[in-house]
């Protein structure tokens, strides 16, 4: 039989740095899904005319804000240790996909591929700094 002397202290270590790791993704996801929000938030009051003057948006461009109900709306969820979601509670958040009615005209999807890199870069420097834990 093979004794390997430090083994029980090589575990802790090893289980405190993937706690750690674990806590510093947990808080990156949850700051890239903040940013793919203001970036919904920002294309939607990008050319915010409200009342008489509103022009609605064409069909496949984000929304064009009037009444500031849509990007009121839109916020952050955790839905766990490692997700988080953007959600929008307003009545016509269906916007994004469209209906039988109104063609999509999206904003969630595009700020989601405009962030994925900055989202991409957050999750590196957490995964580095949950790792330089001893």
């Amino acid at each position: 039989m093979i004794r390997i002397a430090g083994i029980d202290r090589h575990l802790q270590r090893l289980t405190r740095r993937a706690k750690s790791v674990r806590q510093e993704v947990g808080k990156a996801v949850v700051v890239a899904a903040e940013l793919v929000a203001a970036e919904a938030v920002a294309s939607i009051t990008a050319d915010w005319i409200s009342g008489p003057d509103h022009i609605p948006s064409k069909p496949g461009e984000p929304p064009n804000a009037d009444t500031g109900r849509l990007h009121g709306a839109i916020d952050v969820v955790r839905r766990g240790e490692l997700a988080a979601d953007v959600v929008s509670a307003a009545p016509y958040a269906d916007l994004e996909f469209g209906t039988a009615r109104v063609a999509a005209r999206p904003y969630l999807r595009p700020a989601t591929a405009k962030k994925r890199q900055d989202a991409v870069a957050l999750i590196v420097q957490a995964v580095r700094r949950g790792r330089a834990v001893e």
